[in-house]
Formats: C-alpha cells, sequence, structure tokens
C-alpha cells in the first residue's frame, strides 16, 4: 500500500490527541478572528475543550440556515475570519451560498484524496467540474497543485470538445461527476475516438451507481469517490480497497441524530457534523444535512481513521442533484414567481442512472405559455435543467415536502 503521508497510518490516540489539541486553538482562534463564533461561544472556554464530550456540548451551525446568516449579515454571515477582499476567490452556491477560498494553495485539502485515487506528480488531470460560480474545479485545482499535477480545465458541457481534448493531450485521469464521464466515454465509443490514456478518476458531486462503476471498470477506468463540500472541502474518500469512505485527516467528523446535536452509537445513520481547523474560515460542528454511519474497525488499507459507509441520503430537504444543492427556499422563490399555481413539489429521480428533476404543479387549468415559462423559472432558480408536470386540485399529497427524492441507486 502506498500513503500520501504517514499521518494516515498513526495510531488512533495519537491522531485523537492531535485533533482534540488543534479543537482548543481553534475554538479560541475562531472566537476572536469571527464575528459569528464570538457571539456563538461566547460562553465557552476554548482550554476546556479537550474531549468529544465536551465538543458535543458545542452549539451546531447548521448549512440550511446559512442563507438566512448570510442575508442578516453579508456575505459570509460572520463566520469567516478572512476579509472578503483579503480571500483568493469568492464563490456562490446554489441558495445562495457565498464561500470563500483562502490564501491556502490546497485550502479544500484534496491533495491527500487524489493521492488515495491514484494520482501521482507530473500527470495531467482533465478536470470536469465547473468552473463557473461554484468552487467545485478549484477544490481539484488546488489539490493538484499541491500534489504536482498539471490540469486541463474542462468544465462541463461539450461533450465532443472534451472528448477531443482528451485524445489530444492524453490526460491520465479524470475528475468531475460519474455521470458526465460516462456521457464522454459514451460520445468516444460513438465516434471511434481514442481515449485510452485514461486509467483513472474521482467523482464527486453526485451518487455514484454500482452499474456505472462497473461500466467504466469494463473500459480499464478504476474510478473512486469522495465525499466534500464546498464549505468543507474534503470529508471522506475512498482508497484502493471497497470498504467505506476514509475520513480526511485535517477535521473532526461527528455522527449526530438528526435535528439535534447529539453523537449516535457507532454504526448508527446520522447527520454528519464537521469541525474545520482552517483558519480563513472556522467552521465548528458544522451540520451538513448528509446522512452517513461510522464503519466499525480499520480499513483493510492500513489507514487508521475512521470510515464512513458513504452518502446515505439527506437529514433534511435540501437535495443534491447533478452535483448542485437545491434548497426548498429555491421551489418556494419560483412559487412566489407563479401565484397563479397552487402548491408545487419537486420531485427527483434516476432513470437510467442519470439524476433528473419534475416540478409537480397544482392547479385547476393550464394558463397558455405556463408550462414554458415554468421550465425557465426552474432552470433560472436552480441552476439546472428539470421538467414541469401538472396535476388537478388536491393531486399533491398534504404532507410538507416541498423536495422529495425518489432516486434508487
Amino acid at each position: 500500500m502506498s500513503y500520501y503521508d504517514p499521518l494516515e497510518t498513526r495510531d488512533p490516540a495519537a491522531r485523537e490527541a492531535d485533533l482534540m489539541d488543534k479543537l482548543r486553538s481553534q475554538l479560541a482562534h475562531a472566537k476572536r478572528a469571527s464575528a459569528y463564533y464570538a457571539q456563538a461561544l461566547a460562553d465557552i472556554d476554548p482550554a476546556a475543550c479537550g474531549s468529544r464530550q465536551a465538543l458535543a456540548a458545542l452549539p451546531l451551525t447548521r448549512k440550511r440556515d446559512l442563507i438566512d446568516l448570510q442575508k442578516a449579515t453579508p456575505p459570509f454571515g460572520g463566520l469567516n475570519a478572512l476579509a472578503k477582499g483579503e480571500a483568493r476567490r469568492v464563490f456562490a452556491s446554489p441558495g445562495p451560498i457565498y464561500e470563500l477560498q483562502g490564501g491556502e494553495a490546497d485550502h479544500w485539502r484534496m491533495a491527500r484524496v487524489l493521492y488515495a485515487a491514484g494520482f501521482r506528480r507530473g500527470e495531467l488531470i482533465h478536470n470536469c467540474f465547473s468552473y463557473h460560480f461554484t468552487p467545485g474545479a478549484f477544490l481539484m485545482e488546488g489539490g493538484a497543485r499541491k500534489l504536482g499535477c498539471s490540469v486541463f480545465p474542462g468544465g462541463v458541457g461539450q461533450t465532443e470538445q472534451q472528448v477531443q481534448a482528451m485524445v489530444d493531450l492524453r490526460p491520465d485521469g479524470y475528475v468531475g461527476t460519474p455521470s458526465f464521464l460516462k456521457i464522454i466515454v459514451d460520445k468516444a465509443e460513438e465516434s471511434g475516438a481514442d481515449i485510452s490514456s485514461l486509467k483513472k478518476a474521482l467523482v464527486s458531486g453526485e451518487a455514484l451507481p454500482g452499474v456505472t462503476r462497473a461500466w467504466l471498470g469494463e473500459r480499464g477506468i478504476a474510478v473512486r469517490q469522495c465525499y466534500a463540500t464546498a464549505d468543507i472541502g474534503a470529508i471522506a474518500y475512498e482508497t484502493e480497497v471497497d470498504a467505506g469512505m476514509v475520513v480526511e485527516e485535517d477535521l473532526l467528523l461527528e455522527i449526530v441524530r438528526p435535528g439535534t446535536g447529539d453523537p449516535v452509537p457507532p454504526g448508527e445513520v446520522g447527520e454528519v457534523v464537521v469541525t474545520t481547523f482552517n483558519g480563513d474560515y472556522p467552521l465548528i460542528r458544522f451540520a451538513t444535512g448528509d446522512l452517513s454511519a461510522l464503519l466499525p474497525g480499520i480499513s483493510p488499507c492500513g489507514r487508521t481513521n475512521a470510515r464512513l459507509r458513504g452518502w446515505l441520503g439527506r437529514a433534511d430537504q435540501t437535495t443534491k442533484i447533478k452535483g448542485m444543492f437545491v434548497h426548498p427556499e429555491q421551489i418556494a422563490e419560483i412559487a412566489r414567481r407563479h401565484p397563479e399555481v397552487a402548491r408545487m413539489r419537486l420531485v427527483v429521480d434516476n432513470p437510467d442512472a442519470q439524476d433528473r428533476m419534475t416540478l409537480h404543479c397544482e392547479l385547476a387549468g393550464v394558463p397558455d405559455g405556463l408550462q414554458a415559462r415554468l421550465v425557465d423559472s426552474l432552470r433560472e432558480g436552480t441552476k439546472l435543467r428539470g421538467e414541469v408536470q401538472f396535476v388537478a386540485p388536491g393531486g399533491l399529497p398534504n404532507d410538507g415536502k416541498v423536495i422529495e427524492d425518489k432516486r434508487v441507486y
């Protein structure tokens, strides 16, 4: 086995002691440098927070609350310790939620993840995460820079041009969503293009169906996935063995009961809560809204950190579709634009392993042109393409759901 550094195989007790030392330092820094945490941690003594029990007593900051926090204290809700004008970049994710990139080259700690996926110094990576608005592509850029790889900024779309660039440049691997990689490989096979240099891929942003992984593997592409967010960066990643996702070294991870901050017993499904040690954008007990569970024991690959079963759904109605978060607030805004629609529900499914979203609209009669206007509003509000279906009054369940995820993996 090959490891990025000795941290990955250290004694778990030594790791835990190191994390607790970092926690105390980060709490003191956040109270001093962040307006939000100066208030949220006002009654907390950082020096006394050196255990999991003390960590569990700290307040949660929920991802779903960032929209309101940022509206009240623009642009970052006061969570930032780095001024807006000192950031390397500022991003907007759907919601909108604004994030910053600090001074570190690998701000999101992706070099370790790329290494685990098989990438090595001197290789060329074809990057098909978006370079527009959101930080997805730059997560990988930072990790590649630290690892010593070069990057082709493919971005999203333009499938034929992506294939041609792969034919000409002979990249060693791909980073992006798994669904787009399958589209690219399909197009290459259809046109007879040789992209056989592509031997590995690190995918994220959406679920990786087993059928897609197997299909790509049959074509010589070893696919590994990582769990990362725009706010936190890398959280966990797959290694050379198929045995869950190893937690990234430079963060504190908890699994808590949804709707609370109470840690659940090992193995029980709960919400992923993360504390980072990023000095520019400290996040203390940041509740992601994602569900997962811890696996028992140490990974067969030899890495000794905790492992996640993977992404197991959402603790709230915020849903990731084609790599982009869609929030209930966005659907509510579409409804405000179209008062003629009595009720709306966004339904997400995945026929043929491809995410599809359909806006179900309840109303008595359908005015001319309304369907096209709703399609446009849906795309404008979520930055994603979707369909619109109409149902009669009373046709939608009265269960309070704004977003329904019916995907099957």
